[in-house]
């Protein structure tokens, strides 16, 4: 039964009740807008529940206040900009290095974020004594309220009377056109409001424009009144009766052409005349996503009404702004009936901002971490949308591809999606760049794995019940929480507790994505198949540790090894096709499975090959499959699929044989299976004829996926070779030549673009044939003469379709060929057709210069490879009159991009980075202004972060800094994190605000933020800010990560925090399934000399060893972090076995420092010889013939993996698991303990640790009792397994991994043979002492756990 849901506590969800902070209950907005004149001026009236301290705080920038009344009586008020600019040399004397100054920059930033969470509009709003007008009015402004059962509240009406100062950010004019944009926190900035994600009410709007002027806003119109003024004006009256947040109000403001739809009443679209053809053959479609939500979600639009408003691209940050039932679209979108290649984005970008209608304005998110979630849910609705409408091909590829890129990027905490450390402290920067778009991607994969789990019709019953509950008027709240989704899940889903309790914490809670590595082999004899698997993770085990202990849900630390699940795998047999989930996502490193066989194979002889064929088995003749002899004699098997149905997020790297790839791309009709052999058949180090043959058969497919087909294009372009006698190349132009050649005259036909995935694959095999690439790195001759001659011979006439795609195409790739000593000829010729088309374009302007901008490309890209022989200041003055502002936007932004990239390859990041800040600063549009610091970001990317600092002058440094403290910088949030970025980058850090150290952070110029707060109204505001209840403080160990108390208490060995011990810490580690197998008992094998908390004994000691069963709780120090370490598989026979940590002792007498040297035999395995730096660890072979870099071990952990000699070092023991040998006892030492003996008699913590450490002594009496009678046996058995079963299966990995495999990449498979016997020899040396201990160590396994029990004997022995 699910738990009962914890009442809301934190800021953003108790204001009515505790009545300690303002809330907003209603708000009214009335402006009048001069286009003409620039100006924005008028009111907005508020009703607000006020605290008892009675004052009220609101976001205003960039705005004039006049006056504000409350109740209608004009009231004090305190108004102070968040943005001040002060000029001193001396803020910046600091920075003389990349470090410091992105040191600097987060300091900046931090402080900038925190400022804007302040309000600084600060209304005084005492309550006078009570009068009976006064209980008039404020009854009166409680009617409609629904605050039944709600104590009674202090509700003003606020107005204040205001004018726009500068319309540079929220709100912008250009030309005839005003519009706002949704910006973080920006929404401010041009009316006053709490801008805040917590603060949700309805809106009355109300606008006067110009006559000929529409004003569009969100809500529904409900009617315009025309003035009786000269000239008239028109006044636009909206209300919006659904609740949303002060950033989801939008306005339009231009001559707009209206296009109602013709299928709902609901729809209208908006844009400017010019546009309006375009605007009629984009939006035919759109009716029905519209009816298709509506129907999948079994709910009618939250919204009266939906309008989709298009303006210029220049105007516009983004190509989509988001707003309370309307959203504002970049023009560029807009396309007509002649243009092919813009439909299916558009359609996709459409349909996704209608599916944030629903989820993420409609219902918000309950909290920062909740917002993956919302914008998951998004997406999900969209790719239903593209699943129906553009077919299940198109829906799973792209769902394949976000999942490889997601795979790739999601190795930190910056993609964690619902960690408090990754949302709550990033001020929603969250969603900006590559990581928001990995985080979004991110979302969408993990409910589709859900959905997976429970069943595509429980998943959209799911959705039901959120929108169902969200439309209920008598809920104040329209808000969901992941806490709440995952009850659905467990309700509505039928999902287990179990599985739900492990799912959210892995997926959604850490980072990482697991990656795992298959190979197969059959066993003739028993018909089965041999599967090996190497688990790893993307993200580094330290990484997700960090994670995980940050945030503060205690359900969030109870996995953080292996994922839940089993994953599938489908075999294709002579039989048929069978699916075996047998797979688990959780379990040991490696492991062995075995599938058994249906098809069984009869007796048959050998036949030899024919006439002609070759040694492969291939035929010459290139329409003829191949038949590998091997596969159908030997096996029954056809080819193999791991995880065939993408129910996970991994990285999937399977071997098999290249024949049943072949079979696999041939008879596999998932365009995931077909995606994937072409990958893998192009990445074969040895190609043979058999695969050529199958890539151009699949690319000749007409049936076949055309988006696979184009990755089969360009796979032949990579397999071209002298080797293969360029058969891939002739492939290719033999097949342009079959679709688009005159056979009699050998010349290209006019073009005929009806056959539209034709259209698309024949577009993409120009540049196929541009990247063949010959022995010297250079184009062959026929691939130059070949794209020259398509560029010459082009010819759209009696094509209905645009050739400007086409054509653009055909430019590129003439940038991606590289020129030899033959081909050099063909240069002029190429470059004659590019300025022909560039005068052309200049006369008749394609689709959004799409033309111009190919040309712009192509001329940088061969520029840069030529630069030996052409002039940089040739090339600049070719590229730089197109930076002219009279151009289109499009245009210009790329010759600015490529001006940046020619500074930056031919005189240094510095300079590239000067002209960048030139071009910001001269740059008008705001999305310009984004995509300049894009491509910067991009160029120090290129760069890298570089030890030394000599590449960028202290000077440049500055003027970044000073651009990101700018009001160019203030009113482009985007263009500021992009700074912040770009200066992090710099410095070889993570481009994120994630990992950044809010305590380490030196606030900048103090005096300057708290100059305007004289009054001290902000001191009293930031008091009535409801704050978190008192948690306790979670225990830091030394490497200041957060322990949780129960755990410090469960592993403390000794109590006393005074006593300097010498300590030995062994630290064994186990897999996530022994771990969470345990986790209920958590018995803790210890064996030690002497108790917890016995007496000194004088010159004798005692070391305890402790194997926790729950090794992620336990008290870490910096040195014992390496987790991979535990894992003995990765040093066979290695100096240290990976069981031992680290060891540190100390004393206190003891003023020297003393040496210790453990050994210890990893069992019956090869040793691989010892490098100069020592036995570290040597890369193990790869299944697919590589080496495997999932697991590699940074320096430092090798250190303590080899651990032969470590200085042992003063250290005081503040808790944790440790073997502590305790010194002689002095009588100051004495006196100590009984005080402390004492003082803890009377402490309740203490006396509740000790009944735990009763508990704990009474487990481990009754493990040692289990145990000891298995001990015995197992070491018998396992001396036996040593002896007799490690060399066969040694010989059975080696056969299963790869064929050519070396014997050391097979040692790892016998993980469970090597569990034996181990004995360690630890010399004690001391320079006070003549005592040498000789302590022996014995490891043994029990039966029912993967964890070692050790047992330690230690001998005292004079000289």
């Amino acid at each position: 039964m699910a738990k009962p849901r914890k009442p809301k506590t934190d800021d953003n969800t108790k204001p009515e009740n505790s009545n300690s902070r303002a809330v907003v209950r209603h708000q009214k907005l009335c402006l009048s807008i001069d286009i003409d004149k620039r100006r924005i001026y008028g009111y907005t009236e508020l009703e607000i529940a006020v605290p008892d301290i009675g004052i009220v705080g609101l976001h205003a920038e960039n705005l004039v206040i006049e006056s504000v009344s409350v109740d209608g009586e004009p009231t004090e008020f305190e108004f102070y900009p968040h943005h001040q600019h002060t000029e001193s040399e001396k803020r910046w004397s600091s920075v003389l290095s990349a470090s410091s100054a992105a040191d600097v920059a987060s300091s900046m930033y931090v402080s900038a974020l925190e400022r804007e969470l302040d309000p600084n509009l600060l209304i005084m709003c005492c309550k006078p004594e009570k009068s009976a007008s006064e209980q008039q009015g404020q009854q009166s402004l409680e009617n409609g309220l629904h605050s039944s059962g709600e104590p009674k509240q202090n509700v003003k009406l606020v107005r204040v009377d205001y004018w726009v100062e500068r319309a540079e950010t929220g709100i912008h004019f250009e030309d005839n056109v005003l519009h706002t944009d949704n910006q973080i926190r920006r929404a401010r900035c041009w009316f006053p409001c709490m801008d805040d994600t917590s603060q949700c009410c309805c809106y009355d709007l109300e606008f006067t424009v110009a006559h000929n002027l529409v004003a569009v806003s969100t809500g529904s119109l409900l009617y315009q009144v025309l003035s009786k003024d000269d000239p008239p004006r028109k006044t636009y009256v909206y209300k919006l009766n659904v609740p949303v947040t002060a950033r989801w109000i939008q306005l339009a403001v231009a001559p707009f052409e209206v296009l109602p739809d013709r299928h709902s009443g609901l729809l209208s679209y908006l844009c400017l005349p010019a546009n309006l053809p375009k605007l009629w053959n984009t939006v035919g479609f759109f009716h029905s996503a519209f009816s298709h939500y509506e129907d999948y979600l079994s709910a009618s639009f939250p919204f009266g009404s939906y309008k989709q408003v298009f303006i210029a691209p220049e105007m516009a940050i983004s190509s989509l702004t988001l707003g309370a039932s309307m959203s504002i679209f970049s023009s560029q979108i807009l396309f007509d009936e002649k243009v092919i290649d813009q439909t299916i984005d558009t359609r996709i970008k459409l349909a996704y901002a209608l599916a944030r209608q629903w989820f993420g304005v409609f219902i918000s998110p309950e909290a920062p971490n909740d917002e993956w979630l919302l914008d998951g849910l998004a997406g999900f609705l969209t790719d239903s949308f593209v699943k129906r409408f553009l077919g299940n091909n198109e829906a799973r590829y792209r769902r394949y591809k976000a999942n490889c890129a997601v795979c790739k990027a999601d190795d930190s905490g910056a993609t964690a999606l619902s960690s408090s450390a990754s949302c709550k402290d990033l001020y929603g920067t969250q969603c900006i760049g590559l990581y928001g778009k990995i985080r979004s991607w991110k979302s969408v994969a993990i409910l589709q794995m859900l959905e997976k789990q429970m069943g595509p019709e429980s998943f959209r019953k799911i959705l039901q019940t959120i929108v169902f509950r969200a439309q209920d008027t008598t809920r104040s709240l329209r808000t969901l929480s992941t806490k709440e989704f995952r009850h659905f899940a467990n309700k509505v889903g039928n999902l287990e507790r179990p599985f739900l309790k492990e799912f959210f914490p892995r997926w959604v809670g850490s980072c990482g994505c697991p990656v795992l590595r298959a190979g197969l082999s059959y066993n003739k004899r028993k018909n089965l198949v041999e599967l090996a698997v190497l688990r790893g993770c993307t993200a580094a085990p330290d990484t997700n540790t960090m994670v995980l202990n940050g945030n503060i849900d205690s359900e969030n630390r109870e996995v953080d090894i292996g994922w839940p699940g089993m994953m599938s795998i489908r075999v294709h047999e002579l039989d048929g096709m069978y699916d075996h989930p047998i797979l688990p996502m959780a379990g040991e490193t490696w492991q062995l499975l075995e599938i058994q066989c249906h098809s069984k194979l009869a007796a048959r002889r050998f036949q030899k090959p024919k006439k002609g064929s070759k040694p492969d088995g291939s035929d010459d003749n290139g329409d003829v499959p191949a038949v590998d002899m091997r596969s159908n004699t030997e096996s029954p098997l056809l080819w193999l699929r791991v995880d065939p149905e993408l129910e996970y997020l991994a990285e999937i790297h399977f071997n098999q044989p290249a024949q049943m790839w072949i079979n696999q791309l041939e008879r596999d009709k998932d365009v995931v299976a077909q995606a994937q052999a072409i990958a893998t058949l192009e990445a074969l180090p040895q190609l043979s004829f058999s695969v050529v043959n199958a890539l151009n058969n699949f690319l000749s497919d007409s049936k076949a996926f055309w988006r696979v087909r184009i990755e089969a294009a360009f796979a032949l372009a990579n397999t071209a070779s002298e080797e293969t006698d360029w058969a891939g190349l002739l492939h290719l132009v033999k097949f342009y030549k079959s679709r688009r050649f005159d056979a009699n005259i050998g010349l290209p036909k006019p073009n005929d673009f009806h056959d539209f995935p034709e259209y698309f694959v024949l577009e993409a095999i120009p540049h196929a044939i541009a990247m063949v690439r010959a022995a010297d790195k250079k184009s062959p001759r026929e691939a130059v003469e070949f794209v020259l001659q398509l560029l010459k011979y082009n010819d759209n006439n009696g094509n209905p379709y645009s050739d400007v795609f086409w054509l653009a195409a055909l430019v590129q790739s003439v940038g991606e060929l590289e020129f030899g000593q033959q081909s050099i000829l063909f240069l002029s010729s190429l470059l004659k057709r590019i300025d022909r088309l560039l005068q052309f374009d200049r006369l008749m302007p394609s689709y959004n210069g799409i033309l111009t901008i190919s040309c712009i490309r192509t001329l940088t890209q061969i520029g840069l490879k030529l630069s030996g022989f052409i002039p940089l200041d040739r090339v600049i003055e070719l590229v730089k009159p197109f930076r002219d502002f009279q151009a289109i936007w499009q245009v210009r932004i790329e010759a600015s991009r490529a001006l940046l990239g020619l500074e930056f390859h031919f005189k240094g990041i510095d300079a590239a980075l000067s002209l960048f800040i030139k071009y910001v600063e001269e740059e008008p549009s705001i999305r310009g202004q984004v995509k300049l610091g894009v491509h910067a970001m991009r160029l120090c990317q290129i760069k890298g972060g570089s030890e030394s600092d000599n590449d960028i002058k202290s000077s440049t440094l500055v003027a970044l800094l000073r651009l990101l403290e700018s009001r160019i910088a203030f009113n482009n949030v985007f263009l500021r994190h992009h700074l912040f970025c770009i200066l992090r980058i710099l410095a070889g850090r993570l481009p994120t605000l994630y990992g950044v150290p809010r305590d380490q952070i030196p606030q900048m110029d103090p005096a300057e933020i708290c100059s305007e707060q004289k009054n001290g109204f902000i001191t009293i505001v930031k008091e009535t800010k409801s704050l978190e209840p008192p948690v306790d403080t979670p225990n830091v160990s030394h490497d200041g990560l957060a322990l949780p108390e129960a755990s410090r208490e469960a592993d403390t060995v000794s109590n006393s925090h005074e006593r300097k011990m010498p300590v030995v810490k062994i630290r064994v580690r186990q897999s996530a399934a022994s771990s969470r197998a345990e986790e209920a008992d958590n018995p803790t094998v210890d064996k030690s000399q002497g108790g917890h908390n016995e007496i000194d004994r004088g010159g004798s000691s005692s070391i305890s060893v402790d194997a926790p069963q729950r090794n992620f709780t336990e008290a870490v120090s910096i040195s014992n972090q390496n987790l991979e370490e535990v894992n003995s598989c990765h040093d066979r026979g290695s100096q240290m076995t990976a069981s031992i940590g680290s060891a540190k002792l100390a004393s206190d007498g003891d003023e020297v420092g003393k040496e210790l040297q453990c050994t210890a035999d990893s069992g019956k395995i090869s040793v691989l010889p010892p490098s100069d730096e020592g036995p570290l660890f040597s890369g193990i072979q790869d299944i697919q013939g590589g080496s495997i870099q999932d697991n590699i071990v940074d320096v430092d952990a090798q250190k303590y993996a080899s651990l032969q000699t470590l200085s042992v070092m003063r250290h005081e023991v503040e808790g944790g698991t440790v073997a502590a040998v305790k010194p002689q006892s002095h009588g100051k030492a004495k006196e100590k303990k009984e005080k402390e003996k004492k003082r803890k008699r009377e402490d309740p913590e203490y006396l509740e640790r000790k009944r735990l450490k009763k508990e704990k002594k009474q487990k481990e009496k009754e493990m040692a009792q289990l145990l000891s009678g298995e001990a015995k046996q197992k070491e018998k058995e396992m001396s036996e397994l040593l002896s007799g079963e490690a060399k066969q299966k040694e010989k059975e990995m080696t056969e299963l991994l790869s064929g050519d495999a070396k014997a050391s990449s097979v040692e790892l498979g016998v993980k469970k043979v090597e569990s034996g016997i181990k004995l360690a020899t630890v010399q004690y040396k001391a320079s006070e002492s003549s005592v040498s201990k000789i302590v022996t160590t014995k490891v043994e396994a029990s039966e029912g756990s993967s964890a070692p029990k050790f047992r330690i004997k230690i001998k005292n022995r004079s000289k």
